[in-house]
């Protein structure tokens, strides 16, 4: 083996060479490549994303009065925003698989940065349910955060680093309240005049422009996986061609898949529900200003600051006792907990006490995203990025799901809430039913001998999903 081999293989973190290179270990202060420039590129990339994505909600009130807009045309644009969403994580989590997340992420977000750019165009219902339609794009991000982490962590810290890199990204979802309803509108209306039409038409030029940059930096200045980049991996011979169909395939035909997929709706979905309802429930509610409704808004979103890691942690900690029967009960908890806060949070008529919940139930909400995906991994090692790509598509099906019961009770969102809660606490009790080959669950299935599943097996053109294939993956 030539030096320049042996000198790509030294790291600056502690690998084992078992699982790919893939680190044991987490430096936060630490911008090394590849590992942990992976892992800030992964969180920040999904954290602009979600800003993006989420630029227009906390104006939404002034928008809907100055096109004239009616409540249900509102919740009929925060449907739509994450719609195209839903269809685009199916289609990446297998094209990570082929090609890797770090240039699908980099150019979903200078893509997604042109329609954010043009959102002062819209004159109308149409136009900005289009607008909103193609900002959606910016939410698949999150498949591309998810698998990157996968790729370059092992299996023993996966659930915390997941949970860290897709919590700190969600932080953009509460940055986004706070920064564009708090601090850039305001500023954009003293450039304006106090012309409030054209400070809400001008401001999202500033997240646009930094959401391309982001995507020029990812692309340019971070690695595939710790062993380099897909393409010259394949090139050498050191990594086998994937086929992107067989490994949706293999993902898809997976019960448990579908059980994440809708318990991964029960958590993200209504996190994405609160971003776009929180300041116009505050402002009707407590008649609230926008700025004072949009900085208790982003409190729900900063919770992603621990409370993501803190789940997908304490999946991690149950696993070293109860192995995959302790992720599934952390799971369940979670949920069951977030499902009693929403019911809850729906009855408070005070202001405070409803800061409260909303701060209470915004932990348990964020902790079951983070065990939702320390179980990911788990579920099918011949296709983890098509797994990844199904289960997070679940958040925007679930939020267009509760979005339009929002949108039939426009005048009884706290009857909407009770539903919502319903729902969640049902998706709890699902965890009995999980059943991962070679675990053993809640209520059925034994635990195997485990020691090859570190090394991730690779779909293969014109090969049956369901077969095994002898191939260990390099990357």
């Amino acid at each position: 083996m030539s030096a320049e081999i042996e000198e790509q293989k030294q790291y600056a973190l502690n690998v084992d060479r078992d699982q790919d290179d893939k680190a044991t270990e987490i430096k936060l202060c630490s911008f090394a490549r590849p590992h942990m420039r992976a892992f800030h590129f992964a969180w920040w990339g999904f954290f602009i994303a979600f800003f993006i994505w989420f630029a227009i909600a906390p104006l939404l009130p002034l928008i809907k009065e100055d096109l004239g807009l009616s409540a249900q045309d509102i919740w009929t644009t925060n449907i739509c925003a994450v719609a195209f969403d839903i269809c685009m994580r199916f289609v990446f989590g297998a094209v990570c698989d082929k090609y890797g997340a770090r240039v699908p992420m980099g150019c979903v977000l200078m893509l997604a940065s042109i329609p954010t750019a043009c959102i002062g165009l819209v004159n109308s219902l149409t136009g900005l349910i289009c607008i909103r339609l193609f900002i959606g794009l910016a939410g698949s991000t999150f498949v591309m955060c998810q698998c990157w982490a996968t790729r370059m962590f092992t299996k023993e810290i996966v659930g915390m680093v997941n949970g860290l890199v897709g919590g700190w990204g969600n932080v953009g979802g509460g940055a986004t309240q706070l920064v564009m309803g708090t601090l850039l509108f305001p500023l954009f209306k003293v450039i304006t005049d106090g012309d409030v039409s054209k400070a809400w038409r001008t401001v999202t030029l500033v997240p646009a422009a930094v959401a391309f940059t982001t995507g020029i930096c990812v692309i340019c200045f971070s690695e595939d996986c710790p062993k380099g980049y897909y393409k010259d991996l394949k090139k050498s011979g050191e990594m086998p061609e994937v086929s992107a169909a067989a490994s949706f395939r293999g993902g898809a035909v997976d019960i448990n898949t579908w059980m994440l997929f809708i318990q991964y709706a029960c958590c993200f979905g209504v996190e994405l529900t609160v971003n776009n309802a929180a300041v116009s429930y505050f402002v009707k509610r407590f008649e609230l200003t926008i700025e004072s409704a949009s900085a208790i808004a982003s409190i729900f979103g900063f919770m992603n600051i621990f409370a993501r890691g803190l789940g997908g942690w304490a999946s991690d900690k149950a696993n070293g006792k109860l192995r995959m029967r302790g992720r599934i009960l952390v799971q369940a908890a979670l949920l069951i907990l977030e499902g009693c806060c929403i019911f809850i949070f729906a009855e408070m008529g005070n202001l405070a006490a409803s800061v409260v919940m909303l701060t209470v139930f915004s932990i348990f909400v964020q902790g079951a995203e983070g065990s939702t995906y320390g179980i990911v991994p788990y579920v099918n090692r011949v296709s983890p990025g098509a797994v990844a790509g199904i289960v997070g598509a679940g958040g925007p099906t679930g939020a267009v799901s509760f979005g339009l019961i929002f949108r039939q009770l426009p005048e009884d969102p706290e009857m909407a809430f009770r539903v919502m809660a319903g729902v969640v606490l049902a998706s709890g009790v699902m965890c009995l039913f999980i059943n991962i080959k070679g675990h053993r669950g809640l209520l059925f299935g034994s635990d195997e001998d485990l020691s090859n599943l570190s090394k991730i097996q690779l779909p293969v053109a014109d090969v049956d999903a369901n077969e095994d294939v002898d191939v260990e993956a390099k990357a």
